[in-house]
């Protein structure tokens, strides 16, 4: 009898699943160019296509609206069809949607197909990380998830990056075809070479001869096509049901609010940041590269984490990262108009926001078994993006109606606060909730 489960955690990490998990985090790359590029474009496409400020807030969430519908549908799909059809599809929804974001000429057409582009946001993220964790030995599965997730971050950065290279010179269109390009070329390494998820396959019950073939690309000098294959769950009919069964509940219910409150202050921070730093009299570009370093901190607080914590990631550290958030965002508003202090605000701010939404997505991998975990984790995030709709608009009311940046950040401090009790209080259930 072959339990795939302990093959997988004995084995050291071999380059097969180093590819599965590089594809993955190529996903979540491209996935962060498209979920952040408007936040970097909009002061120019709000100028050419005359968009008002409280329009352009809702323009934004519609894409977000879009993730939060992809990320509660495509998680139980996967759950019942696999991961690998999922991402595949996912990817070429946000490409196509972003392809066609970038020959828009009114508001209509431009909240529409950002929608779309969300939908295929929100199917990406949660098999990505799924498919990154089922492949992954226990040891090194938080580190793992961490360092895979890293792309998102530097997709976000990238997509700073290439609109301040080409909007100046080839426009705001030209952002989008570069987001939309990449995503179908993705998509078409990933059914070249992305495997579907062994422990999937297992749950499944019917694929022993694909699970036996990836086992042994993992270890090329084995052999487990004589083995008969263990499945410790059965695929649930109704995979959502079971967050709250299980002992499950509170434990979900904890991570949602955790979600909604990080992500809320994410896609602030994303979105509003260059219009804040443009209306403070910083240049459009440079807002824009200031910006990029809220994802760059992100990636080197994500990558720190994984490395410094690895195995050993637990609530209680989470925790404290959103705690030391909401000091960094306090800071930022403090900052006035200094390059200097808001590229240190800035950036610290990415290393605990972005760093912990990273940590928070490898806890929601672990808490949640094979068969219903990329329904936990979509349904984590999808809840969460209902915070990231919120954020945009809450921010361009604000940015409207309040006359003070520095209390506009030290309410932005709020959320990690909240996110962080939440966190605390998810110690004392994650033993007892994940029981089967």
């Amino acid at each position: 009898m072959l339990d795939v489960r302990r093959v997988i955690d004995d084995l050291p990490v071999s380059a097969y699943q180093l590819r599965v998990a590089a594809l993955c985090a190529a996903v979540v790359c491209v996935d962060g160019f498209d979920a952040q590029v408007m936040g970097y474009v909009a002061p120019a496409l709000a100028r050419e296509l005359h968009i008002p400020r409280a329009a352009l807030g809702s323009v934004i969430s519609s894409g977000i609206v879009g993730m939060m519908i992809g990320a509660l549908a495509f998680g139980p799909i996967a759950d019942r069809i696999g991961r690998k059809p999922v991402l595949v599809a996912s990817a070429v929804i946000f490409g196509v949607g972003s392809l066609l974001t970038a020959r828009v000429d009114t508001i209509a057409e431009l909240t529409a197909f950002r929608m779309l582009t969300g939908f295929g946001l929100g199917g990406a993220m949660p098999n990505a990380i799924a498919l990154t964790s089922e492949y992954m030995p226990q040891r090194c599965r938080d580190a793992a998830v961490m360092t895979m997730f890293c792309g998102f971050a530097f997709g976000s950065a990238l997509a700073g990056w290439v609109a301040a290279a080409a909007i100046g010179t080839f426009g705001w269109r030209s952002v989008f075809i570069v987001g939309g390009s990449i995503p179908i070329v993705v998509a078409i390494a990933l059914v070249a070479f992305l495997p579907e998820s062994i422990r999937f396959l297992v749950v499944s019950g019917t694929q022993e001869s694909r699970v036996s073939k990836y086992l042994s690309r993992i270890a090329p000098g084995a052999s487990f096509t004589q083995q008969r294959v263990v499945a410790a769950d059965e695929r649930p009919r109704f995979p959502v049901g079971r967050l709250l069964a299980g002992g499950r509940g509170a434990g979900t219910l904890l991570l949602w609010l955790l979600f909604f409150m990080n992500l809320l202050d994410l896609y602030f921070l994303n979105n509003w940041l260059p219009t804040i730093l443009n209306d403070g009299g910083i240049a459009p570009g440079t807002a824009s590269l200031i910006t990029s370093l809220f994802q760059v901190g992100g990636v080197v607080g994500s990558l720190a984490l994984a490395g410094i914590l690895g195995g050993r990631l637990s609530f209680g550290g989470l925790a404290l990262i959103y705690a030391s958030a909401a000091g960094f965002i306090a800071l930022i508003g403090a900052s006035g108009a200094s390059i200097g202090w808001l590229a240190v605000a800035i950036t610290l701010a990415g290393v605990c926001v972005i760093g912990g939404q990273t940590a928070s997505n490898a806890l929601a991998a672990a808490f949640y078994p094979t068969n219903i975990r990329a329904t936990g984790i979509g349904w984590a995030l999808g809840v969460g993006r209902v915070g990231s709709i919120l954020g945009p608009v809450l921010g361009g009311l604000l940015l409207s109606y309040a006359g003070n940046v520095e209390r506009l950040f030290w309410a932005a401090a709020v959320p990690p606060l909240v996110a962080a009790a939440a966190a605390i209080s998810l110690r004392t259930h994650h033993h007892q909730d994940t029981q089967p």
